[in-house]
């Protein structure tokens, strides 16, 4: 292991001590909300700093005295806005934060007027948007905190403290160390919340193996997009794989929201190169008319939906007859991505495995899928309790517009044996991903692992998708030799019929019984 990631490893420990030890009574997912926000301050404040000082280097004097002078503040002012799409006055820089930690003079309601200062600079500017309402899941005045000003206050500035302590290190370093360690913040607070975890994180192994799917074979991708992106996480994995340029997201839950938005600022994309959107994906598609080179998402699973008539006039659904049952929204999302996809689009879906199988409406779309759009490339099987807040076993879905020479197959994968267990939640190891990659990439018969199925075969089927039906997995039982085993029976009847004639005379001697049957 280098020195980089020696370092991250170290911070991300640290960071995850901190979070506990400073936590008090509080709920983890809940404290999330505070540790996470203040990591991401301090992120924009050295991001404020770093900028000031090569903005101000030609003119020899630093930001606190730009920003007494009017011209220089108006000027640096126009330039951190356009640039950064925010401002932090030099008062409200988080070396101040510590020097009145240390003095023991920090009052919360500063921060809360540095948080507001920071988020009025954003009003009427191109990332308005982007910021809005970032800070909002941090809420001060909390009696989660404490009762008192002052014990809020106090809770605080040990966040402050602590995170001056840890030596974050971001200059100079060849990977995003703050970034990963934000990630592996929002990883380990997944891990405490159970079923809540499931709202806002794709542990890192199916997340892997989707953005390595969906960028086979692509170096530039213009825009992609996650209708269903929790932190953002999986969204910006794909940049590990191909240069995207434009990120786009939408997500239900606010608290979560936020966190996508924080976590694209810290992984440095550029306001204006992400939009994330607050709102229901299927009741408010928010995409619009854009189109995506590439899609990846890991939605509720099973979730409801209004599934209103008013959708089969809605183009992401109207073309398939039937909409997506009540209770069951999983092929909605799968509409709502194809809609989506690009001339050369291609998708990647985490769904359960019902969607494979399930008759009614689900049949009705799943055989339009295939049969009609001809968009489904492979079916994935994984192993079970992979995912946060629930144990069953889920399917990839990779969709593609444009299919080349596969038209005529489907391509189907069961990598449900392959994992490392657990001791809450098994694992999916780099070994299982190259190997799912690579089957997929060399598309050939592997048995009792993957399998090229005929549009035939699909049809014969009546369009089940069940990967047992075409990944035939039973292993046979060894045959039996009967006449081995009935000689075996003799000669232990044999062996027996001896040790009783060695133990009848001691029977006899000491006068007693001899329980065990002569005659064997």
């Amino acid at each position: 292991m280098d020195n980089i990631q020696q370092h991250q490893k170290e911070l991300c420990q640290k960071l995850w001590a901190m979070a506990n030890a400073l936590r008090g009574n509080m709920e983890a997912y809940e404290f999330k909300n505070y540790i996470l926000g203040m990591i991401f301050y301090y992120y924009l404040s050295d991001r404020t700093e770093k900028y000031m000082k090569d903005l101000l280097k030609d003119d020899n004097i630093d930001y606190e005295t730009a920003w007494e002078d009017q011209e220089y503040k108006e000027a640096v002012v126009e330039e951190a806005l356009r640039d950064l799409g925010y401002v932090i006055e030099p008062q409200y820089l988080f070396r101040n934060f510590v020097k009145m930690v240390e003095n023991r003079a920090f009052d919360i309601e500063f921060l809360q007027k540095a948080i507001n200062s920071l988020m009025e600079s954003t009003i009427g500017n191109e990332s308005q948007q982007d910021f809005e309402g970032l800070f909002s899941d941090m809420q001060l005045d909390s009696t989660k905190l404490g009762h008192t000003v002052k014990d809020r206050s106090g809770v605080m500035a040990k966040i402050i403290a602590a995170l001056d302590e840890i030596n974050f290190g971001v200059e100079d370093t060849k990977i995003d160390v703050l970034g990963n360690a934000y990630e592996y913040l929002i990883g380990q607070f997944a891990a405490t919340a159970g079923k809540k975890a499931g709202e806002f994180y794709t542990p890192s192994g199916p997340a892997e193996l989707l953005c390595r799917l969906a960028c086979l074979g692509l170096t530039d991708v213009k825009a992609a997009a996650d209708p269903t992106c929790g932190s953002g996480s999986l969204l910006l994995r794909l940049k590990n794989y191909a240069n995207v340029r434009l990120y786009y997201g939408q997500e239900l839950t606010s608290t979560t929201y936020n966190l996508a938005r924080m976590n694209m600022i810290l992984r440095g994309i550029p306001y204006r190169n992400f939009a994330i959107y607050n709102g229901d994906t299927l009741e408010h598609d928010y995409f619009e008319d854009n189109k995506f080179r590439v899609q990846v998402a890991n939605p509720p699973y099973s979730a409801n939906w209004s599934a209103d008539n008013k959708f089969l006039e809605d183009d992401r659904f109207s073309q398939y007859g039937k909409l997506a049952p009540k209770s069951k929204a999983d092929f909605a999302f799968v509409q709502h991505m194809v809609h989506h996809m690009d001339e050369d689009g291609r998708a990647v879906v985490l769904l359960p495995h019902g969607v494979l199988f399930r008759g009614g409406a689900e049949e009705t779309i799943r055989k339009y899928l295939i049969e009609k759009l001809n968009v489904l490339d492979a079916v994935i099987g994984l192993p079970a309790n992979l995912f946060f807040g629930t144990g069953i076993p889920v399917c990839v879905l990779v969709l593609k517009q444009e299919r080349g020479s596969n038209t005529d197959n489907i391509f189907f994968i069961d990598a449900s044996k392959d994992f490392e267990a657990g001791k809450n939640q098994n694992i999916l190891r780099d070994q299982d991903i190259d190997k799912i990659v690579t089957a997929y990439e060399n598309r050939v018969d592997v048995d009792k692992y993957a399998h090229v199925a005929t549009m035939d075969e699909i049809s014969e089927n009546g369009f089940n998708l069940n990967i047992p039906r075409y990944v035939d997995t039973f292993e046979k039982e060894p045959e039996i030799d009967l006449a081995a085993v009935s000689q075996e029976i003799k000669n232990l009847q044999k062996e027996i019929k001896g040790i009783n004639a060695e133990l009848k005379p001691y029977f006899d001697e000491l006068g007693l019984d001899f329980p065990f049957d002569e005659e064997v």
